[in-house]
């Protein structure tokens, strides 16, 4: 046994511990996923089901962040968290792996190009994984086209017939795979990476010894392009842990996700408390999460109790094969359990679909009452199942210790016994800004380290839970009062995974910058489309936060280094921020975001400091919205995933709001000819908008497409900031027609498809002349958060006519959701006038 590790373990028997007022509301969604530690884009756990020990907990990204939980009751153990996954063994690797070759062509084959036989000679040969090497870090070989096929031959060391085998695949996007013939894969139109899926017996029959064949073929609609695949066996499988609690229930609250037990004679409380406060920056920045518990007799005797933690060391790794190594450090009354990379290669990756591997992931736990080991999960687990002990072998080195264990005591417990454990990570720098690293925001001075932050979260627990707790029934009720109940809990499900998908830091120059990661997409950082939407959550708490959102596109533009006449799309790739690495500009779509989240902001802080601040760069903005902005050509916008087309209306009507959120800016600065000068134009344009989009009963999607219809989600900002610049009645002619557009999972985003966005429903719904006719447009997006199959962190893109994702998730933009808050708390603030 080995004492190593592990949590702060504070075990008290107390009645209260400022937890009462979350338990008392009930969020009854059934979260697609629920959060568990939310720190920013990197350190982000998720229960991707129903029920916490049904499934691993995972990375935002479907990769496996390990983390188990059992409780001990008499001699019993109960899990209550994560799984004992099957474990694999690679015998024909994917790229990620191990570098492999294929046979590829961009013109579509013969039928037969699936069949071992086929003659490929033909065909060129690269490197995996094939696609958009610019935006995707594993592609080796370019795949510029529309399609590829790709023969993998391959040869096994020995006939797999009679083994449970998988194939792992990644793919952007449709893809077919046949193995020996036959095909055993066929998504349609989606993208994945890292699928593990169970072969059939019959193909498992073909797996012989010698030559086999893998045939794919992929799709690529637009965007990036990803192809990779590999094949796997199953390795035994030791159950220690088989016998599980019983669930009660889960309660997502906006801060907190609360999980409850039975576990035999007595219950268990378990809550993952993320102190995302946006009031105090401190608190907001510190990398550490608790796991807080309460362990009480549920028939009135007393039981010996025990509890277990486990994780794994890929907290600290983007690919499971790579090398890591643990240690011990012991700091004053604590022990941490320290793990990381042994590369250890500072900011060294940049990408979507990648984990942090350098800095290291902590957990610590006060030296007295705990017992800790690492190496084999399933020795821990069996030593922990037979007398509640870690009495293991100890590992041979540092790289070794692949799994951390923790094993405590809390004695006999009949009433409540409290506590809570602490998880972090010390990035020790996060960001690359124009070539100099950038230390996180808590640390950006460079005089504080790990140690003392934990420290200080230990100390400031108590406070911070009830703070956490105030926060919760505060934030439901004001939810509530705006939207009603289901628009509530989705604002709570909202909360942590829109400010998590951010990271805090400072500029050289001094300025705030909360730069946003495009999760599930193409990995952006800092991205003005993005910013846009989850703006209303950021402007509702603390508008330092949005300006944070912005700071970054203004010194791009205003340090010269980038010199178009409208706003840029990025900065580069999270966390690469040198400069936008996006393939196209969307200067329409950007411009008027800068501008009308520019003009958002002062209304908040009743003045326009901000913008007096960046007036030069406004000015360019605005003068490019009026040259360019009321007719747009065929140029990217937020909602290019949909197709590329010009005269977009909705693209329009951003323009004229950018327009007027200039001179309303103007007005602020008392600039009062430039304000009645752009109010001008912007009222001439709106009445030219509307002669060109009217198509009777609503208005069209493009100028030139009778018969056509979209959402006009921008038209929010007119009714927020009290501009009047479109008259009432596109709204009163807009709103009924959604209604009779709506499906069974929502409004679509326009007439071309059947999917959605739903912060941009959201906004739709703010449009809505009362509370009764919102809630209309908010029940789907609630039923379908609450049936969809698609179990992952909240989408933002999905089907409206079936429970399924399309993409993107884990993303900031549902910070959107908080729209209709942010205009009641402006009436409130007598910030505008009643509507």
């Amino acid at each position: 046994m080995r004492k190593i590790l592990s949590l702060i373990m504070l075990i008290t028997i107390v009645t209260g511990c400022g937890t009462e007022s979350s338990r008392m509301i009930m969020n009854t969604l059934r979260a697609p996923a629920y959060p568990l530690v939310t720190i920013d884009p990197y350190t982000s756990a998720w229960s991707f089901g129903d029920v916490l020990y049904d499934t691993q907990v995972t990375h935002w990204t479907g990769k496996p962040f390990p983390l188990v939980g059992a409780i001990r009751v008499d001699g019993t153990a109960y899990r209550f968290m994560g799984t004992e996954d099957v474990r694999t063994m690679p015998v024909i690797k994917t790229s990620e792996q191990a570098p492999w070759e294929g046979k590829y062509v961009f013109e579509k084959p013969g039928d037969n190009w699936k069949e071992l036989k086929f003659n490929d000679s033909r065909w060129k040969s690269g490197p995996a994984a094939f696609g958009t090497p610019h935006n995707e870090p594993t592609a080796k070989t370019v795949w510029p086209t529309q399609h590829i096929w790709v023969r993998r031959n391959i040869v096994l060391e020995e006939d797999l017939s009679g083994k449970t085998v998988f194939l792992e695949y990644s793919h952007d996007d449709d893809i077919e795979v046949y193995i020996n013939g036959i095909e055993v894969v066929n998504t349609g139109n989606a993208c994945k990476k890292n699928v593990l899926i169970k072969l059939p017996d019959e193909v498992v029959q073909t797996l012989k010894q010698g030559e086999n064949l893998i045939a794919a073929h992929c799709w690529n609609r637009g965007g990036n392009a990803l192809l990779d695949f590999g094949l796997s066996v199953e390795l035994p499988l030791q159950h220690n842990l088989e016998n599980t609690a019983i669930q009660k229930y889960a309660n997502v609250l906006p801060t907190q996700t609360i999980y409850a037990f039975a576990c035999g004679p007595v219950d268990l409380t378990l809550t993952f408390t993320a102190p995302l406060l946006m009031d105090n920056l401190e608190v907001l920045s510190r990398p550490v999460n608790y796991i807080s518990y309460e362990v009480k007799s549920n028939d009135g005797a007393s039981h010996l109790v025990e509890l277990y933690l486990e994780a794994g060391t890929a907290w600290a790794l983007d690919k499971p094969n790579q090398e890591s190594q643990s240690e011990i450090i012991e700091k004053g009354d604590c022990l941490f359990l320290k793990t990381g990379s042994k590369s250890q290669t500072i900011l060294g990756k940049k990408g979507d679909d990648v984990r942090i591997d350098w800095g290291h992931f902590y957990l610590c736990a006060n030296k007295q009452n705990a017992a800790s080991a690492s190496g084999d999960s399933y020795a821990m687990r069996s030593a922990f199942v037979a007398d509640g002990t870690l009495d293991v072998p100890i590992p041979a080195s540092p790289e070794e210790q692949n799994n951390l264990a923790l094993s405590c005591t809390l004695g006999q417990v009949n009433k409540p016994v409290q506590g809570y454990f602490m998880l972090g990570y010390d990035d020790i720098y996060s960001i690359q800004y124009f070539e100099e690293n950038l230390r996180p925001y808590w640390n950006r001075e460079g005089n504080k380290d790990i140690f003392s932050v934990f420290q200080s979260a230990a100390e400031e627990y108590l406070d911070l839970k009830k703070a956490c707790d105030r926060f919760d029934v505060q934030l439901m009720n004001d939810a509530t009062k705006s939207g009603g109940k289901e628009y509530a809990e989705l604002c709570a499900l909202a909360y942590r995974q829109a400010i998590a998908a951010h990271k805090l830091v400072v500029a050289p120059n001094g300025d705030l910058l909360f730069l946003s990661k495009e999760n599930f997409s193409n990995g952006s950082i800092g991205t003005v489309d993005i910013s846009y939407p989850s703006a209303p959550l950021f402007l509702l708490y603390n508008p330092e936060l949005a300006k944070g959102t912005l700071n970054h596109i203004f010194y791009y533009s205003e340090s010269g280094k980038w010199t178009k006449p409208f706003a840029a799309h990025d900065v580069g790739t999270y966390p690469l921020a040198n400069g936008q690495t996006y393939g196209g500009d969307m200067p329409v779509e950007e411009s008027g975001n800068m501008l009308i989240l520019t003009a958002a902001i002062a209304v908040m802080e009743g003045n326009a400091d901000y913008a007096e601040k960046h007036w030069e760069t406004l000015t360019v903005w605005a003068n490019y919205l009026l040259e360019k902005g009321l007719d747009p050509e065929n140029q990217l916008c937020t909602d290019d995933f949909a197709g590329h087309f010009a005269h977009n209306t909705n693209l329009s009507v951003k323009a004229i709001i950018g327009i007027a959120s200039y001179a309303r800016l103007a007005a602020m600065l008392n600039k009062k000819e430039t304000a009645e000068k752009y109010f001008d134009y912007a009222k001439t344009m709106a009445k030219t908008w509307m002669q060109m989009a009217d198509d009777g009963d609503h208005y069209r999607l493009t100028f030139d497409q009778p018969g056509t219809w979209s959402q006009k989600y921008n038209l929010v900002w007119d009714k927020l900031l009290r501009m009047n610049i479109f008259p009432k009645e596109v709204t009163e002619k807009e709103i009924p027609y959604y209604l009779t557009k709506q499906n069974n999972y929502g409004l679509p985003l326009d007439n071309r498809k059947a999917y959605t966005k739903s912060d941009w429903i959201v906004w739709t719904a703010t449009l809505s002349p009362d509370q009764a006719t919102f809630q209309q447009f908010i029940a789907p997006i609630h039923k379908f958060m609450n049936e969809t199959v698609t179990r992952v962190p909240m989408t933002d893109w999905y089907w409206t006519d079936k429970p399924e994702q399309r993409g993107f998730q884990a993303r900031s933009v549902v910070g959107g959701y908080f729209i209709k808050m942010l205009e009641d708390k402006m009436i409130a603030d007598k910030l505008i006038k009643e509507d």
